[in-house]
């Protein structure tokens, strides 16, 4: 750990690990943050199972941020500090319901701030339906990549990759895939979406400073070598009821009665969470607490300008 970070975490209101139970688990949680009168920011991570770059094992590493506003950090059950197999019982439900007992955990410790909720991807479906679930505990909500409905296998999706560079024989393949929802063929047209189009990765777009968050990991306080192992290798490597889930999950009905101010950031070429999609909901959902913003050479992976928006968000709140 660099002098810089032992600084930020010496001289900060609130910088602790500390466990909590979680839809009836055990878990670790990391508050960082300069002021116990600052926001709260719950931070919610993709993936699902990658907690990165908000994570337990990131306390001190964002002070841009934490002087602003208090980060909670959540390793969801089956990654980084909080490591275990997850099998093909648990569905989304089980992390709604992890989601609500966390908000109702940090809401019991700060009863007069105001606090909001982070999803990036896979976390935006947990930042709805647990807004949806405890408005009244919750003054919004920020999301990069927000999942609408009909994920993976949608005409987006498909008239992308048919005008791509992707070969005639997948092409072919991709035919047959239409009509076939299997999690081996979602996996299939997520591979193509990354190596083929813009959907992950902008090319116009500079990268994430994503080699300092891990080394920021690999130096952490609070994290051991197998909670780091864990942020990639982790006990998600054989579920598929979660895939299974985002490719089902309609979050159109939630969103359009969310009761709190809704703020989705979405990168201009993403087509894994769409952003065309978005764009064109919003406006019939008639739902004024909902707002896009769509950030430019970004795509489903937040470009180091989709960074930049996010930590303006933060700072903003």
């Amino acid at each position: 750990m660099n002098k810089k970070r032992k600084f930020t975490i010496e001289n900060t209101e609130i910088s602790e690990v500390t466990t909590v139970t979680l839809g009836g688990y055990p878990q670790k949680i990391m508050l960082d943050g300069k002021s116990k009168e600052n926001p709260v920011v719950i931070c919610l991570h993709g993936g699902p199972g990658t907690p990165i770059p908000f994570s337990v094992g990131c306390r001190g590493m964002f002070p841009d941020i934490t002087d602003r506003v208090t980060l909670v950090c959540w390793d969801q059950l089956g990654c980084g500090i909080n490591n275990r197999v997850i099998d093909d019982s648990f569905g989304i439900d089980s992390f709604v319901q992890m989601t609500v007992d966390l908000v109702k955990e940090i809401r019991g410790r700060f009863p007069d701030n105001r606090i909001y909720l982070f999803g990036m991807s896979w976390g935006s479906i947990l930042s709805a339906r647990a807004a949806a679930a405890v408005p009244e505990l919750i003054n919004g909500v920020v999301t990069y990549g927000q999942v609408l409905c009909d994920m993976t296998f949608n005409d987006e999706v498909y008239a992308v990759l048919e005008a791509s560079a992707m070969p005639e024989s997948k092409k072919k393949k991709l035919q047959k895939i239409k009509k076939d929802r299997s999690i081996d063929n979602a996996r299939s047209v997520m591979s193509w979406i990354r190596k083929y189009t813009e959907g992950y990765t902008c090319k116009a777009g500079k990268s994430a400073p994503i080699g300092g968050a891990v080394m920021g990991l690999m130096t952490s306080p609070d994290y051991t070598m197998k909670d780091f192992r864990a942020v990639v290798l982790n006990g998600y490597i054989k579920n598929t009821s979660l895939i299974r889930a985002l490719t089902d999950t309609d979050l159109r009905d939630i969103l359009c009665n969310v009761k709190v101010p809704y703020t989705m950031l979405q990168g201009e070429t993403d087509i894994v969470t769409s952003t065309s999609a978005l764009s064109k909901f919003i406006p019939k959902s008639g739902n004024p607490n909902l707002r896009l913003v769509v950030i430019p050479k970004s795509g489903h992976m937040p470009s180091e300008e989709a960074m930049v928006g996010v930590f303006e968000c933060f700072n903003s709140l």
